[in-house]
């Protein structure tokens, strides 16, 4: 139990269970057991109330349900970040801005590149834009003390920028055909979620509610589900009022409850039923069409080049300086590590290529081999580092 209670405590342990979970997919994916694994994302699970019914594999359920609960924790940090947190002040979020926007946009441009001529194709060019924060910090952590705790902040408060570019990318982009009559329960139920917010109720039951309400309505409306988990973020009390300002706010109380469940079980899950690549039909001449090349090389490529250069013009030109007590070399191995797109990447590829067989699996297996490749290089460009001169 106590060897147990150290994993769980430990910031490499989400990493960990992610690499290993995606290991298990792939093993399965490609061993006799394929179609007990192909039965297992396929069972069919449906939830009635009166006329109203949703009825979906457990894939869907997972991506579209369960990967809501992971956009409201996503929510409820970055609206911390953004209030409380390094995002707060423009002195403290100048650097993971340019960064990020660096981050989303050499990767995009690659990606673009590529897969120009295919108007299919184009329709993930924000697969490599993202950044798997589990996985990047669980591998600084393996580092320890070789890595300046500014660096993991910078890391940090650059993955949160990012994954609110993945919300905006997701709202605007993939969407399908809009039910107005959705939306406007939505919007009736947004604005019932801000009075509880400024008449400062505090009941968890109301907010998990009024999300259930609001989770239903984005889910037929067209827009994408995992939406109304930010949306309900945004809306829950931050602060508590009157003479209850001494408790944990809600906000807090949500996000310090909700992380062993998105760490331990959500992202493992959406992992497990995603990795699934069928490696049999795989082969060096489809890792080389557009689309793969443009995931890959976006990954392991336009990251590193865009939140380096850009963080680099942004501190010779004066509008940032780089973290404390870190060398250029220590900040470029972080910026390899913004490569580790797995989880966001997977999500968005999903919503992009709905059919697997589009791609025959060589998508999902660039987002690995980019993150992959991201991972080893810049860990080894920490572990190796010896310089602590910041010139």
């Amino acid at each position: 139990m106590q060897r147990l209670k150290e994993f769980y405590e430990k910031e490499s342990s989400t990493g960990i269970l992610l690499m290993l979970v995606t290991i298990a997919a792939l093993l399965l994916k490609n061993s006799p057991l394929a179609e007990l694994y192909n039965s297992f994302l396929h069972t069919p699970v449906a939830i009635q109330f009166g006329a109203l019914k949703i009825a979906k594999p457990l894939l869907l359920w997972i991506n579209d349900g369960l990967m809501a609960v992971f956009f409201l924790l996503v929510g409820l940090e970055v609206k911390r970040e953004l209030i409380r947190g390094n995002l707060s002040s423009w002195n403290q979020a100048t650097l993971p801005v340019i960064a990020a926007i660096g981050g989303m946009l050499v990767p995009a441009l690659i990606y673009i590149g590529f897969t120009h001529r295919e108007p299919v194709s184009m329709h993930g060019w924000a697969i490599p834009t993202a950044t798997d924060i589990a996985f990047a910090l669980g591998i600084l952590s393996l580092l320890g003390s070789r890595v300046p705790a500014s660096l993991k902040i910078f890391l940090l408060a650059l993955a949160i920028i990012d994954d609110l570019g993945a919300i905006i990318i997701i709202a605007l982009f993939y969407t399908s055909d809009l039910s107005l009559i959705s939306i406007a329960v939505a919007s009736i139920t947004l604005l019932a979620l801000f009075a509880l917010n400024r008449f400062g109720v505090e009941r968890r039951a109301a907010y998990i509610l009024l999300g259930v309400v609001l989770w239903v309505s984005v889910l037929k409306s067209g827009v994408h589900a995992t939406l109304a988990g930010v949306a309900l973020a945004f809306m829950i009390p931050l602060e508590t009022k009157g003479e209850h300002h001494l408790k944990i706010p809600l906000a807090a109380s949500l996000e310090h409850d909700l992380h062993p469940w998105v760490s331990f079980m959500i992202l493992p899950l959406f992992a497990f039923v995603n990795a699934g690549i069928d490696l049999r039909g795989l082969s060096l001449n489809q890792l080389s069409t557009p689309v793969p090349m443009g995931i890959m090389l976006g990954l392991f490529i336009g990251k590193q080049v865009g939140v380096f250069g850009f963080s680099w013009l942004a501190i010779k030109t004066g509008l940032a300086r780089l973290p404390a007590a870190s060398s250029w070399r220590q900040f470029y191995g972080v910026c390899l590590m913004t490569g580790i797109g797995f989880t966001m990447s997977l999500f968005i590829d999903s919503l992009a290529f709905t059919d697997d067989a589009i791609y025959q699996y060589a998508d999902k297996l660039a987002i690995v081999l980019g993150s992959l490749l991201s991972g080893v290089a810049g860990y080894l460009v920490l572990r190796l580092d010896s310089s602590t001169d910041q010139t």
